[in-house]
C-alpha cells in the first residue's frame, strides 16, 4: 500500500507544475509578434492577389445551353427567381449608365469622381475587394456622392473555373469590404472578363444562374468604350456614344493602368451627351427599381470595419518594413564600410615597421582568473599562464564553487599562483576581490575556461607604454570551432568582434574589453570604482566608465586567447541573452554622457550612438532582410529577391574574408557563412528581441552559468588545441 504524500508536498508539486506550464512573457511576446507579423504579411499578399489568385481565362465555348432571350436580350440579367425563367433588361432610351471596372484606384478614381461631380452625373463602380479594402475611403466617397457600387469579385478570377464555394467566398469577401468601407451591401454584380450578353456561353451561364440564386443582378454591357486599349480620347468617345438615342450601359475603367485618356474623354463626353438630352443615372434609377444598396448594421458592420482596418495595418506594416529595410541597409553598409576602412587603417598603423606604444613594458603583472565550477578547465587555464614568456602573478578567485575548482589549483602547487576563496557573490565581486589581493599596477583579466598563448600577456600589456592607455582588449578566439555552431561563433568572433574592435580603436570609443582577455591599469580601475555590479555586462560597463574618465582603450591584435564557446543552442542563448541585456543596461547607465562635456561627452556623442546603432538597433532590424527574402520567394518577384539577398551575402563574405585575412585565419570556415546568415542570425534576433522585452517589461535577469567541458586544452601558440573526451561533450542542439 502506497502512503500518500503530505498535503504540503502535494501543493508544492502542483505549484511547480503550474510554473512549468506557464509560458514566460519574454517567450510569449516574441511568439505573438511573429504570428502577428506572418498574419499581416499573408493578409497583404491576399489583398494584392499574390496568394489565392487565379489568373486563368477560359476561351469561348458553345452557347447552345444559354436561353435565347438572354443571348438576344439586354445587358442586365435577372436570374434571381427559382420559378420563372431568367429576365433580360434593357436601359430606356436617352439614359446612359456609366460603369467603371477594377477600381478603386488612388490616382484615377478620384479624377473620375471629380468629372462626374462636375457634370452632375452618376454611375456604377464595380469594385474588386482587393482594391476596395486598400482604398476604402474612395468607396465611401462613391456612396456619399450618390453613385452605386457593384461587386466585381475579390481577386478578379474567371468564375467559370471556380467551385460554388469559391464563388461564395469571392462574393462574401467583396461584401465584407463594402460593409467596412461604406456600411452597405449591394445586389449588383459584374463577372470578371465579361462582355456583351450575346457572349454568354455554356461555361459562364451556369455561373450567372448561381449568382442569381444568391440574390444578385448580373450586369454586363452593350457599349464598350475600349478605354483599356488607350486608343485615344476621340476614339473612346466615339465607341462610347449610343446610336439613335438608345439607352446604354457603357463599360469604362477607373483602374488597371493609365486612365488619363478615360478621364479626359469623360470631360468631353458628359456635357456633349447631356446637350443631346441624355441623362447619366445609376442602374436602378434607370430601370425604375429600388436602390441596389442596403445598410449594414450590427456585427456584420463591425466585422467589415475590422477587416478593412486589418488591411490598412498590413499595408502600413509593409511600408514600415520597407523603411526599416532601408534603414538596416544603410546601417549594414555603413558599418561594413567603416569596418573595412578603419580596420585597414588600424592594421596599417600597428603593423608598420618600428611601431611601438612607448617604452617597452617589462614589469610583472597580475592575472586574475575568476572561477565558479571550472574544474574541467581551470588546470588548462593556469598552465597556459605559467607557460607565458612574460612574468606574471596568477590569482585564482574561487567564487564559492561547489566542485573542486580551488582544490585542483592548490594541488598543482605551482609557483606564483595563489587561490583566493570567497562565498558565491558573482563575477564582479570576484574580480574586485582579486584586485584587492593584486600586488602589481597592471592587471590582466581572463575567464576560467580560457587559455593564453605564451606571448599573449606580453602583447597585451605593451600598450601601457602609453600613459594615456587605461585598458587593452585582446583578441578572443574560439577554441572549439570544429562543430557547426562553433564555426558560426568563430566567424562572428573574427568578423564581428575583432573587426569592430579595430574600428572602435581608431574612433577611440571601444565599448567592451572582452572578459576572456583584457588588461587594465590599476589606477584607472580605482578611479572608476572598480568592476561595477550594476549590470550583467560588467566588461562593457567598466569599459564605458573608463572612456568617460578620459582613458584610452585600445586593441592588441596579437594578444590571442582561446576560449570555449557555447556548444549547444541553449547555452548560446543563455550567454547572448545576458550579453544583450547587459549591454542595454550599460548603455542606459551611461546615458548622461550624451549631454556631458569633455571625454565623457565625446564618448556619449560618438561611442554610445554607434554602440546603440550597431549592437542594439541594427541586429534587431537585420531579420527584415530574411523576411523579405521569404516574402519574395513565396509571392515574387523571386529572382530579383534572391539576387538582392545574395548581393548582401556577397558583401558580408568580402568583409568576412578580409577579417579572416587580418587575423591570419583559414578561409575554409567561411563555407558556413550562408547557413549562419539563415539560421544563426535569426537566433541572435530572437535573443535580442527577448532582451528588449525583458528591459521594457522591467524584468530581471540573473547570471547564468554555462556548462564547461574543458575542450580547449592548450593554445595553438603553445603546442596544439586538443579535444577532451567525447563523452564530456554535448552534441550541437
Amino acid at each position: 500500500m502506497t502512503t500518500p504524500a503530505p498535503r504540503g508536498r502535494r501543493n508544492t508539486h502542483r505549484k511547480k507544475q503550474t510554473r512549468r506550464r506557464r509560458l514566460p512573457m519574454r517567450y510569449m511576446l516574441p511568439l505573438l509578434f511573429l504570428v502577428a507579423l506572418l498574419a499581416m504579411l499573408m493578409l497583404r499578399g491576399y489583398v494584392h492577389s499574390e496568394i489565392l489568385a487565379d489568373h486563368r481565362v477560359r476561351p469561348p465555348v458553345a452557347t447552345d445551353r444559354v436561353p435565347e432571350q438572354v443571348l438576344e436580350g439586354g445587358p442586365v440579367i435577372d436570374a434571381r427567381s427559382t420559378t420563372e425563367p431568367a429576365k433580360s433588361l434593357r436601359i430606356p432610351d436617352h439614359r446612359i449608365v456609366l460603369t467603371f471596372d477594377d477600381g478603386p484606384d488612388p490616382v484615377w478614381t478620384p479624377k473620375v469622381l471629380d468629372e462626374l461631380k462636375k457634370h452632375d452625373a452618376h454611375g456604377v463602380f464595380f469594385v474588386t475587394g482587393t482594391m476596395a479594402s486598400r482604398y476604402p475611403g474612395l468607396v465611401e466617397r462613391m456612396v456619399e456622392e450618390g453613385h452605386e457600387v457593384g461587386l466585381h469579385t475579390f481577386n478578379h478570377p474567371d468564375l467559370s473555373y471556380q467551385s460554388t464555394g469559391r464563388i461564395d467566398w469571392e462574393l462574401s469577401q467583396n461584401q465584407l469590404v463594402l460593409a467596412g468601407a461604406a456600411g452597405i451591401r449591394t445586389s449588383l454584380f459584374r463577372p470578371p472578363y465579361s462582355s456583351f450578353a450575346d457572349a454568354m456561353d455554356n461555361a459562364s451561364w451556369p455561373v450567372t444562374q448561381y449568382i442569381g440564386s444568391r440574390g444578385y443582378l448580373t450586369v454586363v454591357n452593350n457599349t464598350d468604350s475600349e478605354d483599356w486599349k488607350r486608343p485615344g480620347v476621340d476614339a473612346i468617345i466615339e465607341r462610347a456614344t449610343p446610336e439613335h438615342g438608345k439607352g446604354a450601359i457603357i463599360l469604362m475603367h477607373d483602374s488597371g493602368g493609365d486612365r488619363s485618356q478615360t478621364v479626359t474623354a469623360l470631360g468631353k463626353f458628359l456635357p456633349q451627351m447631356q446637350k443631346q438630352g441624355y441623362a447619366f443615372a445609376n442602374l436602378t434609377d434607370a430601370l425604375g427599381a429600388p436602390s441596389a444598396h442596403t445598410e449594414v448594421t450590427g456585427f456584420d458592420l463591425w466585422k467589415g470595419k475590422a477587416f478593412v482596418y486589418a488591411v490598412g495595418v498590413s499595408e502600413h506594416l509593409t511600408d514600415v518594413m520597407v523603411a526599416g529595410l532601408a534603414v538596416i541597409g544603410v546601417l549594414v553598409f555603413a558599418r561594413f564600410g567603416l569596418m573595412l576602412v578603419l580596420s585597414f587603417a588600424h592594421a596599417r598603423r600597428v603593423r608598420r615597421r618600428g611601431f611601438r606604444w612607448g617604452e617597452p613594458v617589462t614589469r610583472t603583472v597580475t592575472v586574475l582568473v575568476p572561477a565558479y565550477n571550472e574544474k574541467k578547465c581551470i588546470a588548462n587555464t593556469v598552465r597556459s599562464l605559467l607557460a607565458s614568456d612574460y612574468p606574471v602573478e596568477v590569482i585564482v578567485i574561487d567564487d564559492g564553487s561547489t566542485d573542486s575548482t580551488a582544490d585542483i589549483v592548490q594541488r598543482m602547487r605551482l609557483p606564483n599562483v595563489r587561490v583566493v576563496r570567497q562565498r558565491n557573490a558573482g563575477k564582479p565581486a570576484a574580480l574586485n576581490n582579486g584586485i584587492a589581493h593584486a600586488r602589481n599596477d597592471i592587471i590582466v583579466m581572463m575567464d576560467g575556461d580560457t587559455v593564453f598563448e605564451p606571448s599573449t600577456v606580453r602583447e597585451l600589456v605593451q600598450p601601457f607604454g602609453d600613459p594615456r592607455v587605461g585598458a587593452v582588449a585582446g583578441n578572443a578566439k574560439v577554441g572549439n570551432r570544429d562543430s557547426l555552431i562553433g564555426a558560426w561563433q568563430h566567424i562572428e568572433y573574427v568578423m564581428g568582434f575583432n573587426l569592430d574592435r579595430r574600428m572602435y580603436d581608431v574612433l577611440r570609443c571601444m565599448p567592451t574589453i572582452p572578459g576572456a582577455v583584457g588588461a587594465f591599469r590599476r589606477e584607472a580601475l580605482e578611479r572608476v570604482g572598480g568592476i561595477s555590479e550594476d549590470t550583467l555586462a560588467e566588461d562593457t560597463d567598466v569599459t564605458m566608465a573608463l572612456h568617460r574618465d578620459g582613458w584610452r582603450v585600445v586593441y592588441a591584435e596579437n594578444a590571442r586567447a582561446w576560449t570555449e564557446a557555447p556548444e549547444t543552442v541553449q547555452q548560446l542563448w543563455s550567454q547572448r541573452y545576458r550579453w544583450s541585456y547587459g549591454t542595454m543596461q550599460a548603455i542606459w547607465k551611461h546615458r548622461r554622457a550624451v549631454v556631458e562635456r569633455g571625454p565623457s561627452g565625446r564618448f556619449g556623442r560618438v561611442g554610445l550612438p554607434l554602440v546603440s546603432l550597431f549592437m542594439v538597433v541594427a541586429p534587431l532590424l537585420a531579420p527584415l532582410i530574411d523576411v523579405f527574402l521569404l516574402y519574395g520567394i513565396v509571392f515574387g518577384p523571386t529572382e530579383k529577391t534572391v539576387v538582392a539577398w545574395l548581393g548582401v551575402l556577397a558583401v558580408q563574405a568580402v568583409c568576412a574574408a578580409y577579417a579572416f585575412r587580418l587575423d591570419r585565419e583559414r578561409l575554409t570556415h567561411l563555407l558556413a557563412l550562408p547557413l549562419q546568415q539563415v539560421l544563426y542570425r535569426q537566433l541572435m534576433y530572437v535573443v535580442l528581441l527577448q532582451s528588449w522585452i525583458t528591459a521594457l517589461t522591467g524584468g530581471r535577469l540573473r547570471w547564468q552559468k554555462l556548462r564547461r567541458t574543458g575542450v580547449v586544452v592548450e593554445a595553438p601558440g603553445a603546442t596544439q588545441t586538443q579535444r577532451g573526451p567525447a563523452h564530456d561533450r554535448r552534441p550541437v542542439a
